[in-house]
């Protein structure tokens, strides 16, 4: 496997250029529009314009939960814990609807100051008192199991009531009451994310209806937004960096109408991208196994980079998750993806790419550069010089490719 560089994902982003805060109307953003190398800009409110033919818009509906807690010991050291992603009940849904207690992975800040014993906090508003116990080391995280005294209560409404929502670390600032809002999209509704799949913040009601009056079609995919996706390379070779494992959930409705709009699919971010890119891969696995019901649902990191593959096209790998789900009596695909989209992949589902301006030496960057083939550096220069902004608050770009076969 050819190394790729690090150093060659690289753009000055000076601390001025971030969006600290978003526009106070979401969809006046400024949009980068780019095809056949031709770039051009507008604002968000007209990207009906820019999309493809007959499209199926598909975005991510997950919802960002009020990951972070604040603990303190009886010294009043200060505790931080944040809620990656649950580990009983595994499933987000369970997790969060626990009466009891659930166990998650967690990052500590202070831990130093934490090395045994239970944390507690108690809501002041309901009198509820919550438990945090320490239980074990997993590399630069930690599980940590949660209980509480009120059992009428579930986990998702004690995040809610005592929880802070976790805003990118670069923002530089505290969490504000604003952001409950402006930090999730308008069709956010499954709970489970700790980062906004921020490409669909610039989405109103309205426009999303305007769209669909003209054509657009809509389909949608969940998947939680871990902190990894903050994560730098910090390899030299990008292909050394280790990439984090997410969960997915497609209903069989959006699969449908993804075999049924091949060649018009337009991803809202980078999340959904790999959620449907992931579609292909797991879908092939199931065509070329011989026990299809016995095959684990899952996309290793270089999966679509293996040598002398058999050829599988689009429309037969997602009609045999179809055949999968109806044979397992299954709604819903449920999966976990660790993909990593890097310069030599093809793009097997997706055209069309709305997403906003990614962080320098990001997996999210070398994704684009693999979506424009190589040419990441004249949108970006594009956005520098044309005064863009940039990140999870900044402007958004709608980028069309040619490094597609179905």
């Amino acid at each position: 496997m050819s190394p790729i560089l690090i150093d060659e994902y690289d753009y000055p982003l000076t601390d001025d250029r971030i969006a600290k805060y978003p526009l106070s109307q979401r969809d006046h953003s400024k949009l980068l529009i780019y095809k056949d190398r031709q770039i051009a800009e507008d604002h968000f409110y007209n990207i009906g314009k820019y999309l493809l033919p007959q499209p199926l818009l598909v975005y991510n509906n997950t919802r960002v939960i009020q990951a972070r807690m604040v603990f303190h010991k009886p010294s009043g050291a200060r505790i931080e814990i944040f809620c990656l992603e649950p580990v009983e009940p595994r499933d987000y849904q369970l997790a969060l609807g626990s009466t009891d207690s659930c166990t998650w992975k967690c990052m500590i800040g202070n831990r130093k100051k934490w090395k045994e014993g239970l944390l507690s906090i108690q809501d002041p508003s309901g009198g509820n008192i919550v438990n945090a116990e320490l239980l074990e080391e997993k590399g630069n995280t930690y599980l940590v199991r949660f209980s509480w005294s009120q059992a009428d209560t579930s986990f998702a409404e004690i995040l809610d009531a005592l929880g802070e929502l976790p805003i990118p670390p670069y923002l530089n600032r505290p969490t504000e009451e604003s952001d409950k809002t402006t930090y999730q999209t308008v069709y956010s509704r499954i709970k489970g994310s700790v980062a906004a799949p921020t490409a669909g913040l610039h989405f109103t009601t309205p426009l999303l209806q305007s769209l669909k009056e003209n054509g657009t079609n809509i389909a949608e995919v969940t998947l939680h937004v871990g902190a990894g996706t903050f994560q730098p390379v910090k390899t030299a070779d990008a292909n050394l960096h280790k990439m984090h494992t997410e969960i997915i959930a497609v209903p069989l409705t959006s699969i449908y109408s993804i075999r049924n709009n091949i060649g018009h699919i337009v991803a809202v971010g980078t999340t959904s991208m790999r959620t449907l890119e992931s579609l292909y891969w797991l879908g092939r696995k199931l065509l070329l196994s011989a026990n299809p019901q016995k095959e684990e649902m899952n996309v290793e990191q270089f999966e679509p980079y293996a040598e002398q593959q058999t050829y599988v096209s689009t429309r037969d790998a997602l009609n045999a998750l179809i055949d999968y789900l109806q044979l397992t009596h299954q709604d819903t695909l449920h999966a976990q993806t660790q993909i990593m989209i890097r310069p030599g992949y093809t793009f097997r589902v997706i055209k069309q790419l709305i997403t906003n301006f990614h962080q320098p030496r990001s997996t999210l960057l070398l994704l684009v550069s693999a979506f424009v083939s190589g040419n990441w550096k004249q949108i970006y220069d594009y956005a520098l010089s044309h005064q863009f902004r940039f990140l999870s608050y900044g402007d958004s770009s709608v980028l069309t490719t040619n490094n597609y076969h179905d």
